[in-house]
């Protein structure tokens, strides 16, 4: 459903928001107004790369999420990092259990996304 603007009859009135506009002579045309473009029937993408890109949206959230959700958990990777060991104070929160669960929710955020993608599709047709 496309915005519509909407235009006085007159011609004259002013947006609340415009400071005091010079006043239109009575006989000067007021200009029409334009509607938004309206979009081709062509542009829609093809069924098969919709659903290609759906596949991709969803196996990227689910192993991206999987990721973050396991790697602060998995204390090889996670404690002995040089970017971390090297920030002793980063290292410190980093370590806790509470932030590690907030990383592991997120991951779990993430595969509640592509699923929810996945449940939610619908094919945009011509």
């Amino acid at each position: 459903m496309p915005f519509d603007a909407h235009v006085p009859s007159d011609g004259l009135a002013a947006p609340p928001s415009a400071p005091s506009a010079p006043p239109q002579l009575p006989n000067a045309e007021a200009a029409p107004a334009q509607a938004a473009p309206e979009p081709e029937t062509g542009t829609v993408a093809p069924i098969w790369l919709q659903r290609l890109s759906l596949f991709v949206l969803v196996l990227f959230c689910v192993y991206l999420g999987v990721l973050v959700m396991i790697l602060p958990w998995w204390t090889r990777v996670w404690d002995h990092n040089l970017f971390i060991q090297s920030r002793p104070v980063l290292a410190a929160v980093l370590r806790n259990g509470a932030v590690r669960g907030l990383i592991s929710g997120l991951g779990l955020l993430d595969i509640w996304i592509g699923v929810s993608e996945a449940i939610h599709y619908r094919d945009h047709r011509r």
